[in-house]
């Protein structure tokens, strides 16, 4: 049992700590000023700090190079668009005529030859 307490203690602390410092190093924070926030978290440690986490805490913005976001849904690889398989059929079978036609005429040249 004394584990279990020296556990959640030391997850406590690791809360606290890193509320602490991502509270006080953030540029904004939401829903009440930067030094509620601070007091809440060390006058009630573990609550003060979750409800910074789940409240208080800045929204991630996007960064600059960061790709945009697909709304629809979109085929995740080439063999799931029906678009890309018909070109691909469409340009296997034209490709497969000229090959069968170029061996046509190279049998009847062998044979005219023979």
């Amino acid at each position: 049992m004394v584990r279990v307490f020296i556990f959640l203690a030391a997850v406590q602390l690791v809360l606290f700590v890193l509320a602490l410092i991502s509270a006080l190093s953030a540029d904004r924070v939401r829903n009440a000023p930067r030094a509620l926030w601070v007091l809440l978290i060390i006058l009630v440690p573990l609550l003060g700090a979750l409800a910074y986490f789940l409240w208080g805490r800045p929204l991630a913005v996007p960064t600059e190079g960061a790709p945009p976001r697909r709304s629809g849904a979109r085929p995740s690889s080439p063999d799931d668009d029906p678009d890309f398989l018909r070109r691909m059929n469409t340009e296997q079978s034209r490709l497969d005529r000229e090959t069968l036609s170029q061996w046509e005429r190279e049998f009847r040249k062998k044979q005219e030859e023979e």
